[in-house]
């Protein structure tokens, strides 16, 4: 069996604050929609983020790997909370 440590990374904050405008930063990407009022964000958006490792090349020659992968976080961005 596989071992799985997947990681998960949640923006969370007040609403109107930017949370999604930097999701869209780190993602590189236009995924989630960012306008100028509270609650735009109704469903939480997902997004696969690499994680590079300056080693990981290395290593992989010296375990005479044919194929390697970088490690990947899910960053997600969800509504804004209120109390």
């Amino acid at each position: 069996p596989l071992l799985s440590m997947k990681i998960r990374v949640g923006l969370v904050g007040l609403p109107n604050v930017g949370k999604s405008t930097l999701f869209n930063a780190l993602a590189q990407k236009s995924i989630a929609e960012a306008k100028n009022f509270p609650f735009c964000t109704i469903e939480p958006n997902v997004t696969p983020i690499p994680i590079p490792d300056p080693y990981l090349s290395s290593i992989a020659s010296i375990a005479k790997s044919k194929k390697y992968l970088f490690a990947k976080m899910d960053l997600i961005d969800v509504a804004g909370l209120v109390k």
